[in-house]
């Protein structure tokens, strides 16, 4: 007999529909805490809700300083502990208006003004169509200002660009219109010539068989996040493999890493239906994204979450599943979860020397900037850059080719040549002295703090819910009702 097996009928526009009858509901609470703001956030629970949220918090760049998460069931309720940059509350009503808004489930483009005048749309999610240029490769020195010098002899104006490097491996993401045109590039024959040229110039000085990968797109307004991207391509490129030579391995069920150069140790057990996950590292801002992102990029789902920090130390707690509801049996999935966790930490941690330029946008600006910076035999390890309008601004991180500190005379010749008015050395930046994504510099423990105490300082995700879950439903009855 023939047994006819049916899928059940499944309406594309249901979800959306059920988002749109029940939107998340935000609460910017400045009354509970005296030193931050309270994000509270309830909604109907899908994946990927709590990417998006941390998301919209982290493009703003503000500071998380505490986290709490839960969304067993069909819900999900999430609470952080939020200033801006310098500690203080979030009072801007514009920002307020916009956190709101970017939360809903109809996102709508929002252009909103602060009170200082700035623009709080985040250029990390682009907002017009452009070619995106994606690179990923073996890192070397001179790399970025070959690329930038190519672009300008093919008429490629930049309009942004980001690039990561870690473990001898780069990822960039470079957006680029048409020179004569000042348009999306969308001539398949010009596409086609500059992405040939660009692998000539990542392959110049590559040992065969190394990997490397040049791509054209075209990232719609709204729907790539930069960052994220740049998370994926690198994981894509395999740059966790060579992060430590796995000494610890697992035992007992529990998976953990402790020997990594980064400092960032990652435990994973089990416990019941669930796989706890322990990230221990050095806290920075955006932390909290870059981990999420790993975990969701990784299809594991977070039911639970706990985030602080202790001294220049964030702790992250995870109470994960598969996608199935599965938790993480094997020794295999654990070390893999462990690699692709320290490796997203370790990918925007600030090393180097942080240098700063704004200055009139031109064309080849970037291109003059990078062949400084190879002509004074220094590697660039990160760099973020943007444009609008007539006004262009970077944050680079360089360091020199042979390892050594870059000398202060060497700085000099750089801002001579390149304007003094122009770039600025950032000596307090967050490599020196981190202010946490997890707490701000005014609240880091001394420096003298033993490893020991930062050990015994770590908290139980249990026993912090079952204390706190009754101040917390009291403050999200404006939430709730």
């Amino acid at each position: 007999m023939e047994i006819l097996v049916r899928n059940p009928f499944y309406y594309p526009d249901f979800e959306q529909l059920y988002e749109r009858l029940h939107p998340p509901r935000v609460c910017i609470d400045n009354d509970t805490c005296q030193d931050c703001t309270l994000v509270k956030v309830d909604s109907i629970n899908k994946n990927g809700i709590l990417l998006e949220m941390v998301q919209v918090l982290t493009d703003l760049d503000l500071v998380i300083l505490k986290g709490y998460i839960s969304s067993d069931g069909g819900w999900f309720m999430d609470v952080f502990h939020v200033t801006d940059q310098l500690g203080n509350k979030i009072t801007d009503e514009g920002l307020i208006a916009y956190i709101q808004k970017a939360m809903c489930a109809r996102r709508e483009e929002i252009e909103v003004q602060t009170t200082i005048g700035r623009d709080v749309r985040p250029w990390h999610v682009i907002s017009t169509d452009q070619t995106a240029i994606e690179i990923t490769a073996m890192d070397r020195p001179g790399l970025m200002s070959e690329i930038a010098a190519a672009l300008v002899d093919m008429e490629c104006n930049m309009s942004a660009a980001v690039a990561w490097t870690h473990n001898s491996r780069v990822a960039c993401i470079l957006y680029v219109e048409d020179g004569p045109t000042c348009m999306p590039i969308v001539d398949f024959s010009r596409m086609v010539f500059i992405r040939s040229h660009l692998e000539c110039v990542v392959r110049a000085h590559h040992c065969e068989g190394e990997r490397q990968s040049v791509i054209l797109a075209f990232h719609k307004p709204g729907l790539t996040h930069t960052e994220r991207r740049l998370h994926q391509l690198m994981a894509a490129d395999i740059d966790y493999y060579m992060l430590f030579p796995y000494s610890n391995g697992t035992k007992n069920g529990s998976g953990s890493n402790r020997d990594n150069q980064g400092g960032t140790q990652v435990t994973i057990c089990n416990e019941k239906d669930y796989s706890t996950v322990t990230v221990s590292s050095r806290d920075r801002p955006k932390l909290l994204f870059d981990t999420v992102c790993a975990l969701t990029d990784m299809h594991c789902v977070v039911f639970h979450a706990a985030i602080s920090s202790h001294g220049s130390t964030a702790i992250q707690e995870y109470y994960i599943r598969h996608k199935d509801g599965s938790p993480l049996n094997l020794d295999a999935e654990r070390n893999v979860v462990t690699k692709h966790l320290i490796a997203a930490v370790e990918r925007r941690a600030s090393h180097g020397l942080r240098l700063e330029i704004t200055a009139r946008n031109r064309v080849g600006l970037l291109s003059e900037v990078t062949r400084v910076f190879r002509e004074n035999a220094l590697s660039l390890l990160r760099a973020e850059i943007g444009t609008q309008g007539r006004r262009a601004a970077g944050t680079f991180y360089v360091a020199d080719t042979s390892g050594d500190d870059v000398e202060s005379d060497r700085v000099e010749a750089i801002r001579n040549e390149i304007g003094t008015d122009v770039i600025k050395v950032v000596t307090d930046s967050f490599a020196s002295a981190p202010r946490t994504s997890a707490s701000t510099s005014s609240r880091t423990s001394s420096s003298g703090s033993s490893a020991a105490d930062e050990e015994g300082s770590r908290f139980s995700l249990l026993h912090l819910l079952q204390s706190q879950f009754e101040r917390f439903s009291s403050n999200l009855r404006a939430i709730m009702s």
